[in-house]
Protein backbone atom coordinates (compact mmCIF):
# COMPACT_ATOMS: atom_id res chain seq x y z
CA UNK A 1 0.00 0.00 0.00
CA UNK A 2 1.37 3.40 -0.97
CA UNK A 3 1.93 6.02 1.69
CA UNK A 4 1.61 8.80 -0.87
CA UNK A 5 -1.14 11.43 -0.66
CA UNK A 6 -1.42 13.01 -4.11
CA UNK A 7 -1.14 15.58 -5.36
CA UNK A 8 2.57 15.61 -4.63
CA UNK A 9 4.98 18.54 -4.47
CA UNK A 10 6.24 20.54 -6.15
CA UNK A 11 2.83 22.14 -6.47
CA UNK A 12 1.50 24.17 -9.36
CA UNK A 13 -1.65 26.25 -9.08
CA UNK A 14 -3.99 23.37 -9.96
CA UNK A 15 -2.38 20.79 -7.65
CA UNK A 16 -2.18 23.29 -4.79
CA UNK A 17 -5.93 23.98 -5.20
CA UNK A 18 -6.61 20.22 -5.23
CA UNK A 19 -4.61 19.79 -2.02
CA UNK A 20 -6.53 22.61 -0.31
CA UNK A 21 -9.91 21.19 -1.35
CA UNK A 22 -8.91 17.69 -0.21
CA UNK A 23 -7.98 19.12 3.19
CA UNK A 24 -11.27 21.04 3.41
CA UNK A 25 -13.25 17.92 2.51
CA UNK A 26 -11.44 15.82 5.11
CA UNK A 27 -11.95 18.39 7.88
CA UNK A 28 -15.63 18.73 6.97
CA UNK A 29 -15.99 14.99 7.54
CA UNK A 30 -15.20 15.66 11.21
CA UNK A 31 -13.47 12.25 11.27
CA UNK A 32 -10.20 12.65 13.24
CA UNK A 33 -8.73 9.37 11.93
CA UNK A 34 -9.44 10.31 8.30
CA UNK A 35 -7.98 13.78 8.77
CA UNK A 36 -4.84 12.44 10.47
CA UNK A 37 -3.89 10.34 7.44
CA UNK A 38 -3.01 13.48 5.48
CA UNK A 39 -0.21 14.20 7.96
CA UNK A 40 3.17 12.52 8.32
CA UNK A 41 3.50 10.17 11.33
CA UNK A 42 5.74 12.79 13.00
CA UNK A 43 3.85 15.87 11.78
CA UNK A 44 4.32 18.98 13.91
CA UNK A 45 1.47 21.40 14.53
CA UNK A 46 0.89 24.73 16.13
CA UNK A 47 -2.85 25.29 16.39
CA UNK A 48 -3.55 28.50 18.30
CA UNK A 49 -1.59 27.85 21.54
CA UNK A 50 -1.56 24.05 21.16
CA UNK A 51 1.62 22.31 20.02
CA UNK A 52 1.19 18.76 18.72
CA UNK A 53 3.49 16.09 17.36
CA UNK A 54 2.34 13.01 15.49
CA UNK A 55 -0.90 11.46 14.37
CA UNK A 56 -2.00 10.26 17.82
CA UNK A 57 -1.83 13.85 19.12
CA UNK A 58 -3.72 15.06 16.02
CA UNK A 59 -6.51 12.50 16.50
CA UNK A 60 -6.84 13.34 20.21
CA UNK A 61 -6.88 17.09 19.47
CA UNK A 62 -9.50 16.79 16.71
CA UNK A 63 -11.66 14.49 18.81
CA UNK A 64 -11.75 17.13 21.58
CA UNK A 65 -12.31 19.91 19.03
CA UNK A 66 -15.37 18.36 17.41
CA UNK A 67 -16.93 17.45 20.75
CA UNK A 68 -16.85 21.17 21.58
CA UNK A 69 -17.35 22.72 18.10
CA UNK A 70 -20.75 21.42 16.98
CA UNK A 71 -22.26 21.60 13.47
CA UNK A 72 -18.79 22.52 12.16
CA UNK A 73 -18.63 23.71 8.54
CA UNK A 74 -15.37 24.90 6.97
CA UNK A 75 -14.25 26.70 3.83
CA UNK A 76 -10.55 26.89 2.91
CA UNK A 77 -9.07 29.08 0.20
CA UNK A 78 -5.56 29.01 -1.21
CA UNK A 79 -3.53 32.11 -0.48
CA UNK A 80 -0.13 31.19 -1.93
CA UNK A 81 2.02 28.19 -2.83
CA UNK A 82 5.60 27.39 -3.70
CA UNK A 83 7.36 24.07 -4.19
CA UNK A 84 6.32 22.01 -1.12
CA UNK A 85 4.48 24.74 0.81
CA UNK A 86 0.94 26.06 0.71
CA UNK A 87 -0.62 28.97 2.62
CA UNK A 88 -4.37 29.01 3.09
CA UNK A 89 -6.96 31.19 4.72
CA UNK A 90 -10.13 29.74 6.10
CA UNK A 91 -13.31 30.35 7.98
CA UNK A 92 -15.56 27.92 9.77
CA UNK A 93 -18.84 28.20 11.61
CA UNK A 94 -19.84 26.22 14.66
CA UNK A 95 -21.77 26.44 17.89
CA UNK A 96 -21.13 25.33 21.44
CA UNK A 97 -23.44 23.20 23.57
CA UNK A 98 -25.28 26.35 24.72
CA UNK A 99 -26.16 27.19 21.06
CA UNK A 100 -23.75 30.15 20.92
CA UNK A 101 -22.60 30.50 17.30
CA UNK A 102 -19.13 31.51 16.16
CA UNK A 103 -17.27 32.13 12.94
CA UNK A 104 -13.61 31.30 13.31
CA UNK A 105 -11.16 32.92 10.90
CA UNK A 106 -7.60 31.88 10.34
CA UNK A 107 -4.51 31.32 8.29
CA UNK A 108 -2.46 28.17 7.94
CA UNK A 109 1.01 27.51 6.61
CA UNK A 110 1.61 23.96 5.42
CA UNK A 111 4.79 22.09 4.49
CA UNK A 112 4.75 18.69 2.76
CA UNK A 113 7.21 15.84 2.29
CA UNK A 114 7.88 14.21 -1.09
CA UNK A 115 4.97 11.78 -0.52
CA UNK A 116 2.46 14.62 -0.17
CA UNK A 117 2.06 14.20 3.61
CA UNK A 118 1.92 17.38 5.66
CA UNK A 119 4.94 17.59 7.97
CA UNK A 120 4.20 21.02 9.45
CA UNK A 121 0.98 22.94 10.08
CA UNK A 122 1.00 26.39 11.67
CA UNK A 123 -2.49 27.79 12.32
CA UNK A 124 -3.51 31.17 13.69
CA UNK A 125 -7.21 31.43 14.46
CA UNK A 126 -9.62 34.01 15.91
CA UNK A 127 -13.21 33.37 16.98
CA UNK A 128 -15.99 35.87 16.33
CA UNK A 129 -19.32 35.39 18.12
CA UNK A 130 -22.17 35.62 15.60
CA UNK A 131 -25.94 35.36 15.73
CA UNK A 132 -27.43 32.25 14.21
CA UNK A 133 -29.18 34.53 11.69
CA UNK A 134 -25.75 35.77 10.52
CA UNK A 135 -24.51 32.31 9.53
CA UNK A 136 -23.35 31.93 5.92
CA UNK A 137 -22.49 28.21 5.78
CA UNK A 138 -25.78 26.32 5.47
CA UNK A 139 -25.01 23.15 3.48
CA UNK A 140 -25.80 19.77 5.04
CA UNK A 141 -23.02 18.51 7.30
CA UNK A 142 -20.17 17.01 5.29
CA UNK A 143 -18.49 18.10 2.06
CA UNK A 144 -19.20 21.66 0.91
CA UNK A 145 -21.13 21.54 -2.38
CA UNK A 146 -19.12 22.58 -5.43
CA UNK A 147 -21.57 25.39 -6.19
CA UNK A 148 -21.41 26.90 -2.68
CA UNK A 149 -19.76 30.35 -2.64
CA UNK A 150 -16.09 30.59 -1.69
CA UNK A 151 -14.72 32.83 1.05
CA UNK A 152 -13.99 35.50 -1.54
CA UNK A 153 -17.49 35.17 -3.03
CA UNK A 154 -18.95 35.63 0.46
CA UNK A 155 -16.83 38.72 1.12
CA UNK A 156 -14.95 37.03 3.94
Amino acid sequence: MSNQRPPLPPFDEETARQKVRAAEDAWNSRDPERVSLAYSPDSRWRNRADFLTGRADIVAFLTRKWIRELDYRLIKEIWAFRENRIAVRFAYEWHDDAQNWFRSYGNENWQFDADGLMTHRHASINDLPIKEADRLFHWPLGRRPDDHPSLSDLGL
